[in-house]
Parts: structure tokens; sequence; C-alpha cells
């Protein structure tokens, strides 16, 4: 326990994260107020700033077992428009197909049963776009035939963030991952938009 007036280090930080990173898989906290809890405890100069982060947290997490029936494990689109969003549960391996459909695939508050989690994402003569908060490692991979994969936004966290694995299968459709920073509101052609214009303005 660092005293309140003194400055922190890394090392505290650090600690801090993991704590964070167990409440994150016992359910206590979505994935945005991890990595928002995270900005913070990374910009904590002292003591009472970084034990404010976890305040609310046990420091030791029990592992327990998940709740029967409460983990989201397909979210499925034929010739619709399907939204899937706010706290969702989500197994270690989690499928989203879209057929001659469009889904957005919302997951800023979405809650995790284990470290490392694995998305697989089917597209066919359809859209799927993911939405994950800022500071979470994300790795995006697959294969795309006729069609795209793209990223927008900063896909990496600290290394003892969690890691979202995103495995995109895509034939003649479109498969956009979107790493939405916790400042940016609004409707999902909102949020696009803006995310789009931020990527324009990094560009040479």
């Amino acid at each position: 326990m660092v005293e309140p007036s003194h400055r922190v280090s890394d090392d505290d930080r650090e600690r801090t994260i993991r704590t964070l990173r167990s409440n994150l898989v016992e359910g206590r906290l979505t994935l945005d107020e991890f990595a928002n809890r995270a900005e913070l405890a990374y910009r904590a100069l002292i003591g009472a700033e970084l034990s404010e982060v976890t305040r609310d947290l046990p420091e030791a997490v029990t592992r327990s077992a998940p709740t029967p029936g409460r983990g989201s494990r397909l979210t499925f689109g034929v010739f619709a428009h399907v939204v899937r969003s706010g706290r969702l549960r989500l197994r270690r391996r989690t499928l989203a197909a879209s057929i001659f459909a469009d889904v957005d695939l919302d997951l800023r508050q979405a809650e995790i049963q284990a470290q490392r989690t694995t998305v697989t994402v089917l597209a066919v003569f359809g859209n799927v776009d993911v939405y994950v908060p800022a500071g979470i490692n994300v790795d995006v991979g697959g294969l795309t035939v006729f069609g795209h994969r793209r990223t927008w936004g900063r896909l990496t966290g600290p290394p003892t963030a969690p890691a979202l694995y995103v495995r995109a299968l895509s034939l003649f459709g479109t498969i956009d991952v979107w790493h939405v920073p916790s400042e940016t509101n609004g409707t999902y052609g909102e949020i696009i938009r803006q995310l789009k214009q931020q990527q324009r303005q990094l560009e040479p």
C-alpha cells in the first residue's frame, strides 16, 4: 500500500492493473470500465490517486464459477439488422454471424469470464461492426474472400490488460473492428464518422 501523499512507481501501477483485471474476469467490471480505470491508474502520480481507482473493489478476488445461462455465445442475423449491446457476459468463445444482414456487436459494456476471449465473426454477403473500448488488447485475424476486413483506432492496451481475439471469416462481406475511446459518444453512425475523421487526421 502506497502512502496517499507518496509518489507511485510503475510496479505500484501494475499491481493496481492486476487487481482491475481480476475484478473484470470476476464480473465486477465491464471492458469499458476496466479500460477507463486502467487509464486513470497509469496517470496516477501519488498514492491517493491510485487508491481511488480501486476504492470500491476488493484487492484479492476469488474466482467463482460462472452463473449458468448468463453467458453470451451466439449473435445471428439473416436478412435483418441486428444490434447486440449492453452488459453481455461473454464466454471464452463467442460467435457473431451475418448472412445478408447488418450486425452491430457492441462489446464496450461486456463482461468476460477469462483472461483470453475469442470472438469469431462470420459475414456472408453481410456486414458486421464490432465495437470495443480503448485500453483493451485486440488481436484481429482471419480470412476474407471478395470483401474486406478493417480495424480502426488503437488496438493495443497495456501488457497486463485482457486480450480479445477477433477471428474474422468473410465471403463477399465486410467486417470492421472499431476501437472506441470513452469520450466518443453518439449513435453507431456518429461513432463511425468520428473514428474515420480521427484516423484521417493521423494519416500523413
